[in-house]
């Protein structure tokens, strides 16, 4: 009983450190980005690397994501000869939910990694103790600009997720279910809000802030050589991955059930 108590308490105690060091790191890197200068040439360097790079793999994601939706909608919608309502489905499914999860998924997957991998070499080889040796704020230097361009990025690749995914959809009611372009569109454009378009987006910036901190805060803390920074990595990706869902039901109950615009 002892040691169970035990147990519960240091792993308790380590839960409070890393939630703590998380939200320090967060802190000092919103401080910093608005210390002058910015460093445009990093920030823009990190948006090739995280929006043009990133198009493919979500464009694959979003089209056949939309395409799954709408062929998965028609085997239960036929039996009730309401195929016409697929549109709306697939619009809204998308907008809401799929569309700024699925690319939050896919970008700490990849940029998440990527960014933990990186500052993780960085710090076995102690590159950034000889940033701190020269007077460079590690924080300010390696942090902030792949901040704001992942700040940036994903709510712009988010919308174009919605695009592919709707179009994903469209292929299918319009050429596998018959459905008139014409119909297809009417209804997609009707069932579609602004609050279903500024709901994906605005997850999508607190995503992006999850990605990026976590993916940091594991990269500059690693231990051990190539084997710490594989096991950061992979920290990285799991952690990114439970907070964004945790974050996306929070503002899933925010928006429909807190308060509506």
């Amino acid at each position: 009983m002892n040691g169970w108590i035990v147990t519960l308490g240091e792993r308790f105690i380590a839960f409070v450190r890393y939630t703590g060091g998380v939200s320090v790191l967060f802190a000092r890197t919103l401080f910093w980005i608005f210390v002058p200068p910015l460093k445009r040439r990093q920030v823009l360097d990190q948006m090739v690397k995280i929006g043009i790079d990133g198009l493919p793999i979500v464009f694959l994601t979003s089209m056949f994501t939309g395409m799954v939706l709408a062929l998965q909608a028609a085997y239960q919608m036929q039996k009730m000869s309401a195929t016409l309502y697929i549109a709306s489905l697939v619009a809204l499914s998308i907008t809401r939910e799929l569309g700024p999860v699925l690319t939050a998924l896919v970008i700490a997957g990849r940029t998440g990694a990527s960014i933990t991998a990186e500052l993780g070499t960085m710090k076995v080889t102690e590159q950034i103790d000889a940033l701190e040796t020269l007077a460079t704020n590690p924080i300010k230097y390696l942090v902030t600009p792949r901040f704001i361009a992942l700040f940036f990025m994903l709510p712009i690749l988010t919308i174009y997720s919605d695009i592919i995914g709707i179009f994903g959809g469209y292929i299918i009611g319009v050429f596998k279910l018959n459905i008139p372009h014409n119909l297809y569109m009417n209804i997609t454009w009707n069932a579609l809000k602004l609050k279903d378009i500024m709901t994906g987006i605005i997850k999508s910036f607190a995503f992006a802030m999850i990605i990026c901190t976590i993916a940091c805060y594991e990269g500059m803390r690693v231990e051990g050589g190539a084997e710490g920074v594989g096991g950061a990595t992979t920290k990285s990706v799991v952690t990114s991955f439970i907070l964004i869902i945790a974050a996306d039901c929070f503002f899933t109950a925010l928006f429909y059930f807190g308060f509506s615009f």
